[in-house]
């Protein structure tokens, strides 16, 4: 009986460890953190976009590729030549909200960030999906992220962006956060890591 119980432990454990999607990062190598404005960090200063506060609270260099009204085409675009360049251990990828606020494809969106994806996963990179929900009055969720974390088994955070924008004390204008909306993303995006088995 002890034994059968032993195993049913360690079947348990087995279980629950297959849910995390990531390993351990380590403090030597950078992450990038990929985007456009909600990535730069449109509407607070500098050290107050979410990578320099998600730099903070990990101890890791979290590197700024964000460009403010890019759309996923053109970060397709520029997205291999910086991960050969700064070879990271962990993307963050935030885009496709100027895609709809432009009213272009979200089909055609969604197959610019499954080359993303595939892109990092190609290169044994690792990789978080952080959605942006549409642009109109109540922010609904886009499938196409959630297919995508499915699709490719990636971590997604669907919801921190939705509830930024909701609250007026957390944006800086309609579509962009504040420094403290973004510090709100910081921690929901460093949640995310620990939740998958990306921190120790």
């Amino acid at each position: 009986m002890k034994i059968i119980f032993t195993l049913l432990f360690c079947f348990l454990l087995t279980a629950c460890g297959s849910s995390e999607k990531l390993t351990p990062l380590n403090h030597t190598q950078p992450i990038l953190a990929f985007g456009d404005s909600l990535t730069f960090g449109y509407g607070a200063k500098k050290n107050q976009s979410y990578p320099a506060q998600l730099s903070k609270l990990l101890n890791i260099d979290v590197i700024n590729e964000g460009i403010s009204g890019e759309t996923s085409d053109r970060g397709l675009k520029r997205l291999a030549s910086l991960l050969d360049r700064y070879q990271p251990q962990l993307i963050i990828l935030c885009h496709g909200a100027n895609d709809m606020l432009q009213k272009q494809s979200l089909q055609v969106m969604k197959n610019n960030l499954s080359q993303m994806i595939a892109m990092a996963q190609e290169r044994d990179i690792q990789i978080v999906l952080i959605s942006v929900p549409e642009a109109s009055l109540f922010l609904p969720d886009l499938i196409q992220y959630q297919e995508l974390s499915e699709q490719y088994n990636i971590p997604l955070e669907n919801d921190i962006i939705k509830d930024v924008l909701k609250k007026p004390s957390l944006r800086s204008d309609m579509i962009h956060p504040n420094a403290q909306g973004y510090g709100l993303i910081a921690q929901a995006i460093y949640k995310l890591l620990e939740d998958n088995g990306a921190l120790n």
